[in-house]
C-alpha cells in the first residue's frame, strides 16, 4: 500500500542544494531566452512595418517625380564633371602661361645669339 501524499502549508520537502541550484538557472535562462525572443519578433516586425510603408509611399509616386529625380541626380553628376574639368583648365592656365613666359626667354635669347653671329660676320 501507498501513503496518501498529504500536502499542506506545513508539509516539509527536502532537495539537494545542486538541484535547486539548477532549478534557479533552468528558469532565469528561459526567461531570458523568452525576453531576447520576443524583442527580436518585435524588430523584425518594425522592420517589416516600415519596408511596406516604404513600399507603399513610393508606390504612390507619380512617374514624373521619379523621373525628376533621375534628372536632377543626372544634373549632380554633370555638375561635378564640369567642376573637375573647370579645376584642371585652371591649373593648365598657369602651366600655359609659365611656358609662354619661358619661350617669351627663350625668343629673346635667340634673337640675342642673332645678333651676335650676325656682328661676328661682319667683322670678318
Amino acid at each position: 500500500m501507498t501513503k496518501p501524499l498529504n500536502i499542506s502549508e506545513s508539509a516539509a520537502v527536502q532537495m539537494p542544494m545542486k538541484t535547486v541550484a539548477s532549478l534557479i538557472i533552468l528558469v532565469g535562462m528561459g526567461v531570458f531566452a523568452y525576453t531576447e525572443l520576443t524583442s527580436r519578433l518585435v524588430s523584425l516586425e518594425t522592420s517589416r512595418e516600415l519596408f511596406e510603408n516604404d513600399l507603399l509611399k513610393k508606390s504612390e509616386q507619380v512617374p514624373t517625380d521619379q523621373e525628376q529625380h533621375f534628372l536632377i541626380e543626372d544634373l549632380y553628376k554633370t555638375v561635378e564633371k564640369m567642376e573637375e574639368t573647370q579645376e584642371m583648365n585652371m591649373t593648365n592656365k598657369v602651366n600655359i602661361e609659365f611656358l609662354r613666359e619661358q619661350l617669351d626667354k627663350a625668343l629673346e635669347d635667340i634673337e640675342g645669339l642673332k645678333d651676335k653671329v650676325r656682328e661676328n660676320g661682319k667683322a670678318y
